[in-house]
């Protein structure tokens, strides 16, 4: 393999790490674009997240495994009282300042890998977003968490950013997540480590139920399209045949993303080693 699939990593072999100053236009562009927060912590309607409720926390998930509620993120709930530092550590290592651990599905493992800049500058936005009143309620888990993700999180650098398969990787993981979308639900989560990008994670909501498809460099994946039949589906949903893609990925947040961003996750994703659908390596 080429690249690393970035669990816990920082970004692919031979990146180099930069580092540049946290701000609200990045914090906007993040959590607004790629990183797609409100898919999650967003209410949802029909046609996806409420804009009237944005960031206010919604049940996310329910199953055998887990009932997980996305917190309301907006400054009316706790992380108000929460230092900029625990509010990054939130995100990043899943660590509440009280020691709890933030549950699946919030992807932790791949949020490892924000960088120190990246990760303060989402913080700068969430402090400056409109306050909504709204309880989503709490997780509740009948599976066992690990004490912790990992040790802690010193100090993480960026890959140069630029439209090639190295920022790319750190753009599909730590940041938007999609090779946690777009890898099969194992046991205990997404099997982003040895399945990376096959596909067949389900999703439930208004829509109904929607499994995520192969995103590999195979046949079962996306070697059939082209970049532009990619960047429609990715930032519309809209498929070559004109057909309309489903709930939930963001396309309205994807839409946000630079030219540049889109053709460097686009790189990633031709470099992704070939599985077969629904993650079987048979």
């Amino acid at each position: 393999m080429k690249y690393l699939v970035l669990i816990g990593a920082v970004f692919a072999l031979g990146a180099t790490a930069v580092q540049s100053e946290p701000s609200l236009e990045r914090g906007t562009y993040l959590v607004e674009g790629p990183a797609a927060c409100g898919n999650c912590h967003s209410p949802m309607g029909p046609e996806g997240p409420r804009p009237d409720m944005h960031l206010a926390g919604r049940l996310v998930e329910k199953s055998q495994a887990f009932t997980a509620i996305a917190p309301n993120i907006t400054p009316a709930a706790r992380i108000a009282d929460w230092s900029d530092a625990e509010l990054a550590r939130s995100i990043r290592e899943g660590l509440r300042p009280d020691g709890s651990l933030i549950g699946p599905p919030m992807p932790i493992p791949l949020y490892r890998g924000l960088s120190d800049d990246d990760v303060m500058s989402m913080v700068i936005y969430l402090r400056q977003i409109p306050a909504v009143e709204n309880d989503p309620g709490e997780s509740v888990y009948n599976i066992p968490l690990p004490p912790a993700y990992g040790p802690p999180v010193e100090s993480v650098g960026a890959p140069e950013r630029g439209p090639r398969a190295e920022y790319g990787a750190y753009l599909a993981g730590p940041v938007a997540h999609c090779i946690e979308c777009h890898s099969p639900m194992g046991p205990q989560g997404p099997m982003s480590e040895t399945h990376a990008g096959a596909g067949g994670f389900e999703f439930h909501g208004p829509w109904g139920t929607v499994i995520s498809p192969n995103i590999t460099s195979g046949e079962d994946g996306i070697a059939g399209y082209s970049d532009e039949e990619l960047k429609a589906m990715i930032t519309k949903g809209q498929r070559p045949d004109g057909e309309a893609m489903s709930p939930p990925m963001p396309y309205a947040n994807f839409a946000r993303m630079t030219a540049e961003d889109l053709d460097a996750v686009i790189a990633y994703m031709r470099e992704l080693p070939p599985l077969p659908s629904g993650g079987s390596l048979e």
